[in-house]
């Protein structure tokens, strides 16, 4: 009795039980942040295929079958830039039913973070992907503009607790250029003499004899994070980077 229960229920055992469930497609969708030294940036594509085609939309692309989510997203994003080991963050999984009137699509959205400025960028390989500032941003199709959201609030709080100027700044950069990220990324001005202090109390950059002098006259000190120095003090002392 409790065999033929067995193979009753046992549906997995089934030849054709995958067949019997419905197809979804699963589809990453990537928020490319940027940074120009000045401004934080979206990067964005015109779609080339209905529904709403021409009008600006999130780059992404959909898993095959020899890939993990992770992998699906990178090959995405070094199409696009010509990078290939860009910083990633999984966001979220978007999988309304009526999200995409063209087919059943689940989404998982990643957020990406480039320097612009970059020397290894090769610059956008699709004609129609532009940069734009993030609060210019325009209205986007789908539920992109909601990607987009959670994407903004997951870089304020990673920006509060993390130096995020690893990813976005060049290798180079000015306290002003650092201040100027993260203003950018929380959306608000900080004072100057504080946000130093923080910054140096957490003793994780150098400062350089080079100057910039693009700035003014007398020219900007140069900095560069000390990666070692933040790592080890992570694995000794739990070291916390608070803004």
């Amino acid at each position: 009795m409790e065999k033929d229960l067995d193979e009753d229920n046992n549906l997995f055992g089934k030849s054709n039980y995958f067949q019997e469930e419905d197809p979804v497609l699963l589809a990453v969708d990537c928020i490319i942040f940027g940074f120009d030294k000045k401004n934080l940036k979206i990067l964005l594509v015109k779609r080339s295929f209905e529904p709403d085609m021409g009008k600006w939309s999130l780059i992404g692309g959909f898993l095959k079958k020899n890939e993990n989510l992770d992998q699906t997203t990178s090959r995405v994003l070094e199409n696009l830039t010509g990078l290939n080991d860009i910083y990633l963050e999984q966001l979220y999984t978007y999988s309304r039913i009526d999200r995409d009137p063209a087919q059943r699509i689940i989404s998982v959205a990643y957020y990406a973070l480039i320097d612009v400025n970059d020397s290894r960028y090769n610059g956008i390989k699709v004609d129609s992907a532009q940069w734009f500032d993030i609060d210019k941003a325009p209205n986007l199709i789908l539920d992109h503009n909601e990607m987009v959201e959670k994407a903004k609030s997951s870089l304020k709080k990673y920006a509060l607790n993390r130096p995020i100027g690893f990813e976005l700044l060049p290798e180079k950069f000015t306290m002003r250029q650092l201040q100027d990220l993260y203003e950018s990324i929380l959306g608000k001005k900080l004072d100057k003499r504080n946000f130093i202090n923080k910054i140096n109390s957490f003793d994780i950059l150098v400062k350089l004899d080079e100057k910039d002098m693009s700035v003014s006259r007398k020219g900007a000190y140069l900095y560069i994070f000390d990666k070692d120095k933040y790592n080890k003090k992570v694995e000794e002392d739990g070291f916390i980077f608070k803004l």
